[in-house]
């Protein structure tokens, strides 16, 4: 055979190397198979040896009550957790009708979340219907307690009950916390002048309004949601101890502006830019703390909504989402708006979402079946803030912005340099939103779709006692 025979060509180099990786890849996966087999039996003959020396679970009578049955159920979850059990779908919710039957079997399966189903979709609220029982539910913050608990192994028996404990206790002190929050009289200790008069005599007329209204119709915010929920859009100031809810177009931008400045983190409100204020991640939220923080600052700190005519309201959030370009809510709600209310909708339309009209905008806002989701900045206060939940200790109006602000500066004693602004920092050209620019909107709306408006935010029309010129 001549060397040049032996000499094997590119084609056969690649076939035995291709053939030489396959076998070995083979080989591999069949190690790792085998080595996973290995490590699971031994996993699993430890957990048999673990479970048979665990003390067995107490079992939860049908009849206990619910905070019973959430300590009993928060004490299954600890266990399972030490134990070094399977993992647990921490927001997995109860479907269905919240039978006793059903709670059993929740409990026994070591969900950490109970709570009781909202009312059917279209089921209109009762008015006169009694204040349903406050029920809270345990949240992130009650699990991220429970897994620190799970994971001290190391800690003496009798420290772990003890901290366990404690916790259920806090978790208790919260579940027969009193809904509403009692109101409290402003401290007025800290007004300097006697010109506040007027706007003090309109303070305590609102304040007393809505006391009544929520004494009257209890059942108008019914407390289904969570209680970390239920503060999301409220803002913490530590220093001036103030709470502030959001309500978008009823002032917040600059009101943001003014918890920076109290904060310390900005001089002025005249240097803060819009960007700032609303991505900047400055300020803290009441949701952002545990149970025991948010408890200790409900009551104790002033806590302040500040509202806005509810038609008034929904016209500015039209005109700033959709008159002007933006890359959210065109794509998002504007393409979905034209595509289920624009028949013959051009395809440029359907493609950017721009160009919404306001009946357009209506007909998706009242739409039982909307394509896209509710926003805050036309969702109702009712929703937002929890007025009758939360006992605001003072009621702000956009109408008397200026005026409700200043006054409120006073009483949580600010710096006497510090003054609400009154910049309009987005679309500074355009006329505000008032009641004349709001008819002009309304005229091409039927008397039906403008009664169907004011039904859609009958609560915020009844609770902070305006008026329905528009009608």
């Amino acid at each position: 055979m001549q060397p040049s025979e032996m000499v094997m060509n590119p084609k056969q180099v690649f076939l035995s190397v291709l053939i030489f990786g396959v076998a070995g890849l083979l080989l591999f996966m069949y190690l790792q198979v085998w080595i996973e087999e290995q490590h699971a039996g031994r996993v699993e003959k430890k957990r048999e040896q673990k479970v048979t020396s665990a003390p067995p679970t107490p079992p939860v009578p049908s009849c206990i009550s619910l905070m019973q049955r959430i300590q009993a159920q928060s004490s299954v979850f600890s266990v399972a957790k030490s134990e070094g059990w399977g993992p647990v779908n921490y927001l997995q919710p109860i479907p269905g009708i919240m039978t006793r039957e059903k709670i059993q079997e929740h409990i026994t399966n070591q969900n950490t979340k109970f709570h009781l189903p909202e009312d059917p979709k279209g089921k209109k609220e009762n008015l006169n219907s009694e204040r349903p029982t406050r029920v809270l539910t345990e949240t992130r913050h009650s699990q991220r307690e429970d897994q620190s608990l799970g994971k001290t192994t190391g800690l003496p028996t009798t420290k772990l009950a003890e901290k366990r404990q404690r916790t259920k206790t806090l978790f208790k002190k919260f579940n027969e916390m009193n809904w509403p929050l009692d109101i409290r009289p402003l401290n007025k200790t800290l007004v300097q002048d006697n010109k506040w008069k007027k706007t003090d005599e309109t303070q305590e007329k609102r304040r007393s309004f809505l006391q009544e209204f929520c004494k009257k119709y209890g059942g108008v915010s019914r407390p289904q949601s969570h209680l970390f929920h239920m503060v999301s859009r409220i803002y913490v100031e530590d220093k001036h101890k103030i709470l502030y809810c959001e309500v978008p177009k009823a002032g917040c931008s600059n009101w943001k502006r003014i918890l920076m400045v109290l904060n310390g983190l900005a001089p002025s409100t005249y240097n803060i830019s819009h960007d700032a204020v609303h991505y900047g991640k400055h300020l803290k939220k009441l949701d952002g703390f545990d149970l025991k923080g948010i408890y200790t600052r409900l009551n104790t700190y002033t806590k302040a909504v500040f509202v806005r005519d509810p038609m008034e309201r929904l016209v500015s959030a039209f005109r700033d989402k959709f008159e002007h370009p933006n890359s959210y809510y065109h794509p998002v709600f504007g393409k979905a708006i034209i595509k289920k209310y624009r028949p013959n909708a051009c395809e440029e339309a359907l493609n950017n979402g721009s160009g919404v009209q306001f009946k357009e905008f209506i007909h998706y806002l009242l739409d039982s079946h909307r394509p896209v989701g509710m926003d805050i900045h036309w969702e109702k206060v009712s929703k937002l803030c929890y007025p009758c939940l939360i006992n605001y200790d003072f009621v702000g109006k956009f109408e008397t912005l200026e005026e409700d602000a200043n006054y409120f500066l006073q009483l949580i004693g600010a710096p006497k340099e510090l003054k609400f602004p009154n910049f309009k920092d987005r679309h500074s050209s355009d006329e505000r939103t008032n009641a004349q620019v709001v008819r002009q909107y309304l005229k091409d709306l039927t008397r039906t779709e403008r009664q169907l408006i004011y039904d859609f935010y009958y609560l915020d029309y009844l609770m902070f006692n305006y008026t329905t010129p528009f009608l």
